[in-house]
């Protein structure tokens, strides 16, 4: 990427195209604990919605998304989320995991379980999205883009 390839036309397209990416991304991380997807997925998804910015804008257009230096708070932010979770439950007398263990007042076990999972799901999205643009942040450093 030695020469920025930016032209009005992929900008608009990707201008257009990343909010329901990334819309689709979280609708994939919040429904992915009883159909198919999850955080793994949504994550990708809401990663591809920032690198086609990354890729189409340069990194001007690239630093009004997410910073590059905020990649890394976040993806610790979502293995911490996901390790808290289990960690309560272990804290509670349960397993590590175990949804029904966690000390949210006044929810039924199935509640608590459909919550836990949808805790998990958005830590793991958080972390993957995050790990991936840290990736295409690393692979394109030093090189002369936008």
């Amino acid at each position: 990427m030695n020469k920025p390839f930016q032209t009005p036309i992929v900008l608009l397209g990707a201008r257009l195209l990343s909010p329901y990416i990334m819309v689709f991304g979280w609708y994939v991380i919040f429904h992915g604990h009883y159909s198919p997807g999850g955080g793994f997925q949504g994550g990708a998804l809401l990663a591809a919605s920032i690198l086609l910015m990354r890729v189409a804008g340069g990194r001007t257009v690239a630093e009004l998304q997410i910073k590059e230096f905020a990649t890394t708070p976040l993806a610790v932010i979502g293995v911490m989320i996901y390790f808290a979770t289990g960690l309560v439950a272990v804290a509670m007398g349960g397993y590590f995991l175990d949804y029904g263990m966690l000390p949210i007042p006044g929810m039924e076990p199935d509640w608590l379980r459909y919550t836990g999972i949808l805790i998990i799901e958005v830590g793991i999205g958080l972390a993957v999205m995050a790990i991936l643009v840290m990736i295409y942040d690393n692979m394109v450093r030093g090189e002369d883009y936008g």
